[in-house]
């Protein structure tokens, strides 16, 4: 699919072949940042769902009995596409789900990273040698793949997260069913011919173009061994419980994120305020790992209030495409919606508003974009009370709380934890001891010292606590997902001797 929008309608890529499916709806892909039509897609059914899986489960076989190596060679050829193609796939990924360009192209730099870790790793030693009591025994553990996996991505990372749920599936030795976000398939249908210009074999990789409905069917069926979901809390919740109540199955969710960033009374405030502008602001604050709290020492809480507001005030809005802008529109009217309405019950829940763009002036909003998606800052600061529910709630959008602390970093902790999430968060402060005492007792998944709240390396496990997740599906600690450990003895004597002094004589009825 070119760059350009086109009258063709894309379908789906089920068993080696491209297929418009069993159904005859259709849906589109907009550009947020002026409704312009990007593509038109078959919506998958149940039918389509059913299909891909048979595909996969087929395959399945033929495709665990090649080595790691040879599997890993796949792989390459799609690090190689997403290395050379970054800059034309950056600034699809920016048309589709709205991030300015250096997002764009940094989500797809991110893919071809995961890629290469997943692809490098084939050939990194795999398995533990442990030390048994018998010295005539050897004993280690092995991994093998879990079978079919089941991948559900977001719109907000289309090419990257796609590429945490897959390139490890796949290297491992599992066959994969995959369904993109429905706001992003002008990207999934890259991807896809990404997968197909490599050379996968027939049924490996297999995707379906759709909504909830066809992400439930992959979630639900009994040929499904592991379900990778990145989404949202409430989604992620669902398919989590889903899965856990049937046996051998497993479920990976990275969900939503009420982040806070600790500013402590020792904090360098240049640090603080360009850490809190980040964590707040980049992705128009559609990261799981946006910053919506940032709760701040009394001691430096009037100068840092003061930076940060002006800052707020005049971050750049604007065409995505750009290189001057800072934030870009949100995904679509519903976030627009979700956004006012949290807007408005912080002003219920008695906050002081200190930015209100929520609305943009008709001078803020690009030439030729008057139709789209568009918010700016909505900043306030609200005195810490553990029943606030702009405190608790994830909204997804630039709304930022502000929330003055006293006292030591014990306060701070309590206020930092207060929430049913626990995805990321990060403590600004020049004293060692702050830091670790954050590192110790934050009740998250990621954790950040004097950087912004956003954003984590390929190689790092990332995932969260509490209401954020239930596992880690993608880069190292993704492999727990979409493998089984087998614990493996051999003898290498003739005679047989147990462990715990366990006796191996086999006593007999005597004849007398």
């Amino acid at each position: 699919m070119s760059q350009q929008a086109s009258e063709q309608i894309y379908g789906h890529y089920i068993g080696g072949e491209w297929t418009d499916g069993s159904g005859d709806e259709t849906f589109e892909s907009v550009d947020p940042s002026n409704q312009e039509v990007l593509g038109e897609f078959h919506r998958a059914t149940e039918g389509d769902v059913d299909e891909a899986l048979a595909a996969a489960e087929a395959a399945e076989e033929e495709w665990r009995d090649l080595s790691y190596i040879d599997r890993a060679e796949y792989l390459w050829d799609v690090y190689h596409e997403l290395k050379d193609r970054t800059d034309e796939l950056g600034e699809i990924v920016t048309k589709e789900c709205g991030k300015e360009i250096s997002e764009g192209k940094a989500d797809v730099v991110e893919a071809a990273h995961m890629v290469e870790w997943a692809a490098g790793n084939a050939r990194h030693p795999h398995g533990d040698v442990v030390p048994s009591e018998i010295p005539s025994k050897d004993a280690y553990m092995r991994r093998k793949p879990r079978g079919v996996v089941g991948c559900i991505t977001p719109w907000n990372f289309p090419v990257a997260i796609p590429f945490w749920h897959m390139a490890l599936a796949l290297v491992e030795g599992n066959t994969v069913v995959w369904k993109p976000a429905e706001q992003t398939p002008w990207c999934g249908q890259i991807i896809a011919e990404m997968m197909v210009d490599a050379g996968i074999p027939d049924g490996v990789f297999n995707m379906v173009q759709g909504f909830g409905d066809a992400g439930n069917a992959i979630v639900e069926d009994d040929r499904v061994d592991t379900v990778l979901f990145t989404g949202s809390s409430e989604v992620g919740q669902q398919i989590a419980s889903k899965v856990g109540g049937e046996p051998g199955k497993l479920a990976a969710c990275e969900m939503g994120g009420k982040n806070g960033i600790v500013v402590t009374e020792n904090a360098d405030l240049d640090v603080a305020v360009h850490s809190a502008v980040m964590s707040s602001f980049k992705t128009t604050g559609q990261r799981c790992v946006s910053s919506e709290r940032l709760i701040v020492h009394e001691d430096v809480y009037d100068e840092f209030k003061e930076r940060y507001v002006e800052l707020a005030q005049q971050v750049s809005v604007g065409d995505p495409l750009e290189e001057d802008t800072f934030m870009g529109p949100v995904v679509n009217e519903q976030q627009v919606e979700k956004f006012h309405q949290y807007n408005e019950l912080a002003r219920e829940e008695g906050a002081n508003v200190l930015v209100d763009r929520a609305e943009l002036d008709d001078d803020e909003i690009p030439d030729g974009h008057d139709e789209g998606f568009w918010v700016g800052p909505f900043v306030y600061e609200v005195d810490y009370d553990t029943d606030l529910r702009c405190l608790k709630e994830e909204v997804f959008g630039p709304h930022v709380a502000l929330v003055e602390y006293s006292g030591d970093m014990d306060r701070a902790m309590e206020i930092h934890n207060d929430t049913p999430y626990g995805l990321a968060g990060a403590v600004i402060s020049e004293d060692y001891r702050q830091i670790n005492q954050f590192r110790d007792e934050a009740e998250i998944g990621l954790a950040y010292a004097n950087l912004p709240c956003i954003g984590a390396e390929v190689q790092l496990p990332f995932g969260g606590v509490k209401k954020s997740g239930n596992g880690y599906p993608s880069a190292r600690e993704a492999i727990e997902a979409v493998t089984e450990r087998t614990a493996w003895t051999m003898n290498n004597s003739k005679d047989i001797e147990m462990a715990q002094g366990l006796s191996a004589d086999i006593k007999v009825e005597s004849d007398d």
